[in-house]
């Protein structure tokens, strides 16, 4: 069995990168919209050859770095709210945001397979990682597509629980 504090760290965790992003009801809302969701995946193939430009113009490369971090930082705030969410990934921020809020409120099984899903980002991840430290293309590439992946299907978790939390509020 469980102890509540093993349940809670993933939630901590989590909510912890929303308020690193500083993320407000406001923010989530423009978050939602689908031009902040496809812009931030953007980012991923963005970051990699800005990285990987080390090996071309050296300390220079902290630009486009620097360029796509605070991208990544301001994207959730540069779109209009969306308050009504029909589109796929409108569902899955408002899905993310609701899970955020009342963890309980997932069913056990959908909490493992979210949990499955984070490990595969983070190995994702960390394939990415020893790609760009050892400027190895397949790691990278092979990483990046993992990651993706495993975010695109998160989403989609997410818009099936936003679903679910709609359907709930309906018959109460």
């Amino acid at each position: 069995m469980r102890n509540r504090s093993q349940e809670e760290a993933p939630v901590d965790f989590a909510d912890g990168v929303a308020k690193t992003f500083r993320m407000d009801d406001e923010a989530w809302r423009r978050h939602a919209n689908p031009w902040s969701v496809w812009t931030r995946f953007a980012a991923i193939p963005a970051l990699l050859p800005a990285v990987w430009s080390r090996a071309w113009i050296g300390w220079w490369s902290l630009v486009p770095i620097g360029v796509v971090v605070v991208w990544l930082f301001v994207n959730p705030r540069v779109f209009p709210p969306v308050d009504a969410p029909e589109s796929w990934a409108a569902r899955g921020i408002h899905g993310e945001r609701a899970w955020l809020r009342d963890r309980d409120s997932v069913a056990p099984d959908h909490r493992a397979v979210l949990r499955l899903l984070v490990v595969l980002g983070l190995a994702g991840f960390g394939l990415v990682v020893w790609g760009l430290v050892a400027l190895e293309v397949w790691p990278t590439v092979f990483g990046a597509t993992v990651l993706v992946l495993a975010q695109l299907w998160r989403i989609d978790r997410f818009t099936y629980l936003w679903e679910a939390t709609i359907t709930r509020q309906g018959s109460a």
